[in-house]
C-alpha cells in the first residue's frame, strides 16, 4: 500500500486547550478511516489538516506527489450553472444520479438545489474525479437508505484512501478498517470498525478505573501508616503524610462533559385514543399528489419509525398526522389528552438572535432563572454557552437546544424528523438510552439504521406512489430487502390499508403479531437497561433489587416470545 499522507507529531491550540495533541497517522491507500469524538472535539479540524485547508501550530504533514484529494464538507459548495454542468456526463454520472434519486433534478439550476439535493449531487461528483483521498464530513446527512447503501459501496470500491467523519454507526462498522477517536487534544487510534472502538473505550474505563481505585487504595495505606507512628517522628515524616493526602486529593481527568444527558421529564397520561388517520390524502397546489388513502391508528406506547425514499413523502406524512398541516382528503383525529411535541430537521423554528437563556425562558418568562439555570445545565448549556445567541451555535448545539425546547412542553407524543443530523454518537446514544423507557408515544422519521432499531419496533414505509405499508420484521427486514438479500412480495393494496390501520374484524393475525414483536422489543430494551445499571452498581442492595426486576422482565419477555412463535408457526 502507498503512502500518501503521513501526520508527524501535529498539535494544534486552540482558545482554551489543545485540539490535537502529537497526533501520528499515516493514510495510505486502502484505508478506510472513521473518526468520531463529541461536537466540538475537533473533528472537522482535523479534516481540514489532512486536506492541506488548515496547517497545525507544530509538527509535520507530508503529502505523496500529487496527490489529489477530494473534500466533501457537511455544507457542500457546487459551481454555478446545472447539475449536469456541475458533474459533466457519462453512464457512470448518470447511474449515481438515479441511485441518489437526483436523475431527474440534472437540469436544475445549482442555486436552486435543497440541502438534501445539494448533498446528493455532491457526492456523485466527487466520486466521479479523479482523487486519491476523499474526505467526507457527515456524508450521510439527507440521505435516504438506497443513497446510503450506494455510498457504502463507493466507499469499500475506491481504491484510494477515505476519511470519514459520521454520526452513521452502521455505515462505520460497514466501511471503516481504522477508528481515530479525539478526546479533549488526545487521539485514540483502533484497529476495525465502530463495534472495535466500543471495546476499546469499555476497557479504557475499565483501566482508568481499574487504576484509579489502586491510587487512592495506596494513598490511605500510606496515610494510615504514617499517622499511626506520628508522635514519633519528625518534621520529615509530616511531609510524607501531606504527600500522600495530595495523592488522595488527586482526581482523574475530568469528563469531556460533565455528567450525563438528564433527558427525564414528566408527561401527562395518555387515553386510549392517540392519533387515527381516516382515508387521507394529500396533494400540493400544483396538483402533485403525495400521500393516497392512509388510514393509521397510533396508540399508547407505540414506537414507529417511518422509512423511503427522498421526495416520497415521509415529512409530510407527519407532518399530517401531527396536525402541521391539513389533509385534502380524509381526516385526522387526535386523542384529548395528547399533548405533541415536533423536533424538526431544519433545525428548529426559533429566533436565531436570542440567546439560549433567552429561548428556554420563553416570551413570558425572566432569563437566567434557577430553574432555567438547572434545565440548561442538564442539556450541557454551561459557561457561555446560556449567553450565546441560537444563531453562533455549533450544528449540534443547535440540534441540542432544540431538543431541549421540544421537550420542555413535557410532551407525550413525541415526533422526530431526522433527529440525529449534527449529533454526535455519544449525544445520539443518551437519547436512545432515554426513549428506550420513555413511556409515550414516539413517531420517527430517520435513515439511521442504528437508531431506529434501538427506539422503535414497527416500521412503515412511505411508497412514492402515496402508499403507507407495514415493513414486517422492521429494519432489519428492510435492510435485507433493500440490499436484495430477500425479494418478499409486497403486500396488496387492500391488506396494506388494514394492516397500517389497525382496525379488526376479529383481530387480523397480521395486528396480532406487530404487537407481540413491539412487546418483545420493549421488554428487549428494559431487560439491556437493567442489565447495564447492575453491572454500574456496586450496592449490592441495589443489585438485588435490580437483579428481581430483571427476572421478571426476563419471563414476560419468555412469555412475548413464546406467543410470538405460535402466531408465526
Amino acid at each position: 500500500m502507498a503512502i500518501l499522507i503521513d501526520l508527524q507529531k501535529v498539535t494544534l491550540q486552540g482558545a482554551e486547550r489543545a485540539i490535537l495533541e502529537k497526533l501520528d497517522l499515516t493514510i495510505s491507500s486502502g484505508d478506510r478511516i472513521g473518526v468520531v469524538g463529541i461536537n466540538g472535539a475537533g473533528k472537522s479540524t482535523l479534516l481540514k489538516m489532512i486536506a492541506g485547508d488548515l496547517e497545525p501550530d507544530t509538527g509535520d504533514i507530508r503529502r505523496g506527489r500529487g496527490i489529489q484529494v477530494g473534500f466533501l464538507h457537511q455544507i457542500p459548495t457546487l459551481p454555478p450553472g446545472t447539475v449536469r454542468n456541475a458533474l459533466g456526463s457519462g453512464w457512470q454520472i448518470d447511474a449515481a444520479l438515479d441511485r441518489l434519486g437526483m436523475l431527474g433534478a440534472a437540469d436544475i439550476d445549482t442555486a436552486h438545489l435543497s440541502g438534501g439535493q445539494l448533498k446528493r449531487v455532491a457526492l456523485a461528483r466527487i466520486f466521479a474525479e479523479p482523487n486519491d483521498v476523499l474526505i467526507l464530513d457527515e456524508p450521510t446527512n439527507h440521505l435516504d437508505l438506497g443513497a446510503i447503501q450506494w455510498l457504502e459501496q463507493q466507499i469499500m470500491n475506491f481504491r484510494g484512501a477515505v476519511v470519514l467523519v459520521s454520526h452513521d454507526r452502521f455505515l462505520l462498522d460497514q466501511v471503516t478498517t481504522r477508528m481515530v477517536e479525539i478526546d479533549r487534544g488526545k487521539t485514540f487510534i483502533h484497529a476495525g470498525g465502530y463495534s472495535k472502538l466500543l471495546e476499546a473505550q469499555a476497557e479504557r474505563e475499565e483501566q482508568a478505573a481499574s487504576a484509579e481505585q489502586i491510587r487512592r487504595n495506596l494513598a490511605r495505606t500510606e496515610l494510615a501508616w504514617l499517622r499511626r507512628g506520628v508522635k514519633a517522628r519528625s518534621t520529615k515524616p509530616q511531609a510524607r503524610i501531606d504527600a500522600a493526602q495530595r495523592l488522595l486529593a488527586q482526581r482523574p481527568d475530568a469528563a469531556a462533559r460533565s455528567g450525563t444527558l438528564d433527558l427525564s421529564v414528566e408527561m401527562p397520561r395518555l387515553g386510549n385514543t392517540v392519533i387515527k388517520a381516516h382515508h387521507v390524502s394529500f396533494s400540493y397546489p400544483n396538483g402533485r399528489q403525495i400521500l393516497s388513502h392512509v388510514n393509521l391508528e397510533l396508540g399508547p406506547g407505540d414506537r414507529v419509525g417511518i422509512v423511503g425514499p427522498n421526495g416520497a413523502g415521509k415529512s409530510t406524512f407527519v407532518n399530517l398526522m401531527a396536525q402541521r398541516i391539513e389533509p385534502t382528503k380524509g381526516t385526522v383525529k387526535i386523542g384529548p389528552t395528547v399533548v405533541i411535541s415536533y423536533f424538526d430537521q431544519s433545525g428548529g423554528d426559533f429566533n436565531p438572535e436570542l440567546t439560549v437563556q433567552e429561548l428556554v425562558a420563553g416570551p413570558q418568562g425572566v432569563p437566567g432563572s434557577l430553574a432555567d439555570i438547572a434545565l440548561m445545565k442538564r442539556f450541557w448549556f454551561t459557561g457561555p454557552l446560556p449567553s450565546t445567541k441560537a444563531k453562533n451555535l455549533s450544528g449540534g448545539e443547535r440540534r441540542r437546544l432544540q431538543l431541549l425546547l421540544t421537550l420542555s412542553v413535557r410532551p407525550n407524543v413525541l415526533f422526530l424528523d431526522e433527529p440525529t443530523n449534527d449529533l454526535d454518537l455519544e449525544t445520539i446514544r443518551l437519547i436512545e438510552e432515554f426513549l428506550s423507557e420513555w413511556p409515550g408515544t414516539l413517531i420517527v422519521v430517520s435513515h439511521d439504521r442504528t437508531f431506529l432499531s434501538r427506539t422503535t419496533d414497527r416500521l412503515l414505509e412511505v411508497h412514492e406512489d402515496g402508499r403507507i405499508a407495514d415493513i414486517p420484521g422492521g429494519i432489519d427486514a428492510w435492510i435485507a430487502r433493500a440490499t436484495g438479500v430477500v425479494n418478499s412480495p409486497m403486500p396488496q393494496a387492500s391488506d396494506e390499508a388494514a394492516s397500517a390501520s389497525g382496525t379488526t374484524s376479529g383481530v387480523p393475525r397480521g395486528r396480532l403479531l406487530r404487537d407481540a414483536e413491539k412487546e418483545m422489543a420493549s421488554l428487549g430494551r428494559r431487560r439491556a437497561t437493567l442489565t447495564e445499571k447492575i453491572l454500574a452498581s456496586s450496592d449490592h442492595v441495589e443489585q438485588a433489587r435490580l437483579g428481581g426486576e430483571l427476572a421478571t422482565v426476563q419471563k414476560a419477555l419468555d412469555g412475548a416470545e413464546e406467543k410470538w412463535l405460535s402466531l408465526v408457526n
